[in-house]
């Protein structure tokens, strides 16, 4: 469930604890739009100038063959682009509406499930088994989960041995699009809270987008 202007992720992960803002701001937030304007923006030309997805795959490497979960998938914006680069593609999301959209893209390209197939999540947990993946991606959705070291430590026990995790965020400044300031988090605490949900190796990269992070956090 991408929030109004968050382009990607997922509105919806709630929050416990008081100074982030609750599960239910955040979807009133993202529901201040209709579906079909949700859907419209984050497929947009516009979003293509800022997310720069082809920068973003390049950053990722060759994901040929390997097993890639999309968590807060929205419209599926990376996670066609992925199962198109050759991944094995979960596309993970809390809200029906997305799933549907998803699914009826894929069948309309004819793109078939061992390509991309759907998870419906609930709020807490990534629903991955024991070393499931290869990697994760989560993009502009990082802001909305409830308790994320505990919910990161799930994301981490889902990772193959040498996987890896990858949060896309904004940066915590006033930026042309995404969230507003208060729900932003900087990628110093994204790095906090992933070592705290136990990765080995967690990394920045600042300068490849012109308003967000990457995260990169290795599970060895």
């Amino acid at each position: 469930m991408e929030k109004q202007e968050d382009s990607h992720g997922h509105g919806g992960q709630q929050h416990k604890h008081g100074h982030q803002h609750s599960h239910g701001e955040a979807n009133a937030y993202m529901n201040q739009s209709d579906f079909e304007e949700l859907a419209q923006r984050f497929e947009s030309a516009e979003r293509d100038e800022y997310q720069q997805p082809d920068k973003v795959l390049a950053y990722l490497g060759d994901v040929a063959g390997l097993s890639i979960m999309d968590i807060g998938a929205g419209t599926g914006y990376f996670s066609f682009r992925l199962a198109n680069a050759g991944a094995k593609v979960i596309a993970a999301d809390v809200d029906d509406r997305f799933q549907e959209y998803i699914r009826q893209k894929r069948d309309s390209l004819g793109i078939g499930e061992d390509r991309l197939a759907l998870r419906k999540l609930p709020y807490d947990s990534p629903e991955l088994s024991p070393g499931e993946v290869d990697r994760v991606i989560t993009v502009n959705t990082y802001h909305h989960f409830e308790d994320r070291p505990a919910y990161f430590a799930k994301v981490l026990a889902g990772l193959k041995p040498g996987g890896a995790l990858y949060v896309i965020d904004f940066f915590k400044e006033e930026t042309p699009v995404g969230p507003p300031l208060e729900m932003k988090i900087s990628a110093e605490k994204v790095v906090a809270e992933l070592k705290a949900a136990g990765f080995a190796k967690v990394e920045v990269e600042s300068s490849l987008l012109p308003y967000q992070y990457i995260v990169k956090a290795a599970t060895e």
